[in-house]
Parts: C-alpha cells; structure tokens; sequence
C-alpha cells in the first residue's frame, strides 16, 4: 500500500475517532457544557502541519478533559533525530495521532489516558495505549478494566494482552519513588508487522477506550465523596504530573518537534498537590 494512502487513513481515523470521543464526553455532560477548541499550526511560516486541541473544563463530571488531534511533518532537531526509529540518516518525519486525558470531579472515578498514533520516518509504525490512574482503590474495576483490555487485545493475538500489560507496568512507573502511575493498561510501539492487521488493531483500542470510559463513569457517577478523598485524588494527580514532565515519551516527541505548548501540556491537571 502506497505510503501517501496510510497517512490519509491514519490521520482520518484519528480525527474521526476525536469527533467521537467528544460526542460522547459531551453527551455524559448532558451538553451542558462545550469544549474549547484551538487549532493550531506546526510553523507559521511554512506547512509542516499542525493539529486541533479540545479542552472541557469544570463540567459535572470532568475537571477538566482534553481531546488532542495532530497531523504535523518536517525534519527532527540533530539533538533528537537519532533517539528515533529510521531518523538516524534522514530526519524527515511525519505523524498524527490522537490523545486525551481525563481528570475527574468525583474521586472515585480514575482518571483515564488514551492515544493512539502513526509515526513514519524511513520506516513507520504504530503505537499508543490505555491507562488508568485511580485515586482511591477499586479491585473489581481493576480486574473489570483489564478482563475487557484482555478480551479486545486477543481479537487480534493471543499474545498482545500480556506482552502489552507488561509493557505498560514499565513504562507508567515513576522510578524516583519507586511506584506505578496507576493500575496499568497496555501500551505499545514500534508496531510495524502488517499495517493492515495494526491498524485495525489500533482502531479497536480507540473504541474500547470509549466503551471503557462511558462504563465507568456511568457507573460511579452518582456516588458520594468526602473532603478527605478529594485531597487524596489531589496528591495523585501529582505523580501524574511528575510523570508526564519528567518521563512521558509523548511529551518529549512533541515538544522537540515544534508542537504546541498548551496542546502538549494539556494532559496535567487544573490542579493537584504534593505533602
């Protein structure tokens, strides 16, 4: 398949599955409350792209949600070319993708990260995944989130679920504290067997992602909280914090390549504390 047509059916995916998210983040609002949409421009000065951001904040549900759609191309700085796959010789790139984070109201609904993208250099690949960060311990959510994780990762290989959770406990994990971001989830890269088969695969994580978070929040929606749970979910938020600056790899990508600022950053809380 022809180069050109991956790029249109990756970043069309994305954009549609961005368009979905909202709709239905916005449905469990009860449409009360609207997104804050920026569009942005990689370089102002010449096309390298750029993407389109969507921040909700102060809802019934959502502190705050952001919905993170990017389509950007150009040459990576000489500093970062060679950390990425296939830019050692050439630093021409281009990727799209797909990210949102969830910071909740109620503490007893987790917060919930999803992304989803495609990355081409003189090779290209696929990678993303889902995690989940609680505030407050729920085993049976837990086993619930990873049965259906496991069940959509074996529609494609029997192998994916466990060498993906595994992945996933790896790279959420803070090790300045020596503890896990949250309860893990899947996380890949590098993907790049069969682009048919990867992206089907890659679009069967965006929709459980939805189905995964209308669940849970629907199931926990009206369930009560104390102060002193509020301030626990606060504390929480800040590892999430010293993981997204300190070594979430999104974060790197996308600001060593032009990205916007407030895009890129829009997975940190609108607040959150440290003891």
């Amino acid at each position: 398949m022809n180069i050109e047509i991956k790029k249109d059916l990756t970043s069309n995916w994305f954009k549609m599955i961005q368009e979905s998210i909202c709709h239905s983040i916005s449905d469990l609002e009860n449409n009360n409350i609207s997104f804050k949409s920026t569009r942005w421009k990689k370089n102002k000065k010449k096309d390298e792209g750029g993407g389109e951001f969507r921040i909700l904040k102060d809802g019934k549900i959502f502190d705050k949600v952001g919905v993170n759609y990017s389509k950007v191309y150009g040459k990576f700085p000489k500093n970062f070319q060679k950390k990425i796959l296939g830019a050692k010789k050439n630093p021409s790139f281009w990727a799209s993708g797909i990210s949102v984070v969830m910071h909740m109201k109620n503490p007893h609904i987790p917060a919930m990260h999803f992304n989803t993208r495609y990355i081409c250099t003189t090779q290209d690949w696929f990678g993303g995944g889902i995690d989940v960060t609680p505030s407050i311990k729920d085993e049976n959510e837990k086993k619930e989130f990873h049965k259906i994780l496991k069940k959509m990762c074996e529609r494609h290989n029997k192998n994916y679920y466990a060498k993906y959770k595994k992945w996933c406990d790896e790279y959420f994990y803070l090790p300045h504290r020596k503890e896990t971001r949250g309860i893990g989830g899947i996380f890949f890269d590098y993907k790049k067997n069969n682009f048919e088969k990867d992206f089907k695969f890659t679009r069967d994580i965006g929709i459980t992602f939805q189905s995964i978070f209308e669940k849970i929040i629907r199931k926990k929606i009206k369930k009560k909280w104390t102060y002193k749970e509020k301030e626990m979910q606060y504390l929480k938020r800040g590892r999430y914090v010293e993981f997204n600056l300190l070594y979430d790899r999104g974060t790197k990508f996308g600001l060593q390549t032009g990205g916007n600022i407030d895009g890129i950053l829009m997975s940190l809380p609108p607040l959150a504390k440290w003891k």
